[in-house]
């Protein structure tokens, strides 16, 4: 193998617009966690200044922002998300903004029925112009499945059917079956995704195996581990990846962070993620993409500064570095 056809190997596929400005080999982005807000003491958001904070985001350089999907208020779980529907939310923020990338990091399939999910998606992704990023996960929060009629036990296998309903159901009037639905080519879904698919990155392992994660999904979101197991994780990742022949996929982590005034504040671990001071967490980033992290989207919820403020600073301080 020739030195440019490795080079062509490492690089991402482009999807949409969205994928391509986030996701760049060698390259770590940042994104937020949506709302933008501190809510720590409090399972349920204000959601006060949502979208001025969003445009904020947009304007002050960050590349995307991450909803989530919380279709109940679960008390033991202790946290509502951004509270309103993430579809629905995605529709608003895709006519408030024009160029940031949307995300769900992540959407619990095995609560949607994958029609639904395929075409919620593909609206907000025509709509917004390609912006769309859809992280999916089989769900880890067990109160809410009784609810839905959807038993627990089974979220990993209605995960994978769920996955791959909504792979062939975006293609021209086609013609399959599972235990989901049938369809049998006399229908076509609308409307059609911006870009050659939905871009969607799988949420841990989701309840597969790693053959299995290895050939399938656009990408990866893997909670914030210690580095060296971080490292091995992805490292695992990839050399799956080269054994499967697929290309290059991305890897995004979530990072809860409480910026604090003492700029070199070493990190002080917090609910997956540190308090720390401005200085160490560019160190911390820059030490993520150099074990392959693609993108990283900051958590502000238990952030005790004022949000402007500490959006400021990142921008400032960090953005240019990782341009550069």
């Amino acid at each position: 193998m020739t030195s440019d056809q490795r080079d062509r190997k490492a690089w991402f596929p482009e999807i949409n617009t969205g994928f391509n400005s986030v996701f760049k080999p060698g390259r770590l982005s940042i994104g937020l966690v949506v709302p933008i807000e501190n809510y720590s003491t409090t399972s349920v958001p204000t959601m006060a200044d949502h979208i001025e904070r969003v445009q904020l985001a947009e304007e002050l350089g960050f590349s995307a922002v991450w909803l989530r999907d919380v279709p109940f208020n679960v008390p033991s779980f202790g946290d509502a998300g951004q509270v309103f529907d993430p579809f629905v939310y995605l529709g608003l923020l895709a006519g408030a903004t024009s160029k940031i990338s949307l995300g769900i990091a992540s959407l619990i399939l095995p609560l949607r029925h994958p029609a639904h999910v395929a075409k919620a998606a593909a609206s907000v992704d025509q709509l917004s112009g390609g912006r769309l990023i859809l992280g999916i996960t089989s769900g880890d929060r067990p109160e809410e499945y009784p609810a839905m009629n959807v038993p627990y036990k089974d979220r990993g296998e209605i995960f994978r059917e769920s996955y791959e309903y909504i792979r062939k159901i975006t293609a021209p009037y086609p013609h399959f079956e599972n235990r989901l639905g049938a369809v049998s080519g006399e229908v076509d879904l609308l409307p059609k995704p911006y870009g050659q698919q939905l871009p969607l990155l799988i949420t841990g392992s989701s309840q597969q195996a790693p053959d299995w994660l290895a050939s399938n999904g656009d990408g990866w979101i893997k909670y914030p581990r210690p580095l060296t197991e971080q490292k091995h994780f992805i490292k695992q990742l990839r050399k799956n990846i080269c054994e499967e022949g697929v290309p290059a996929k991305p890897v995004m982590e979530p990072l809860y962070i409480d910026v604090i005034d003492d700029p070199d504040c070493p990190p002080q671990p917090i609910h997956l993620g540190f308090r720390i001071g401005i200085n160490q967490l560019a160190a911390y980033l820059k030490s993520r993409a150099a074990i392959g992290i693609n993108h990283i989207a900051l958590n502000l919820r238990f952030n005790k500064r004022d949000v402007q403020e500490t959006l400021q600073q990142i921008a400032t301080n960090i953005l240019p570095e990782l341009k550069g």
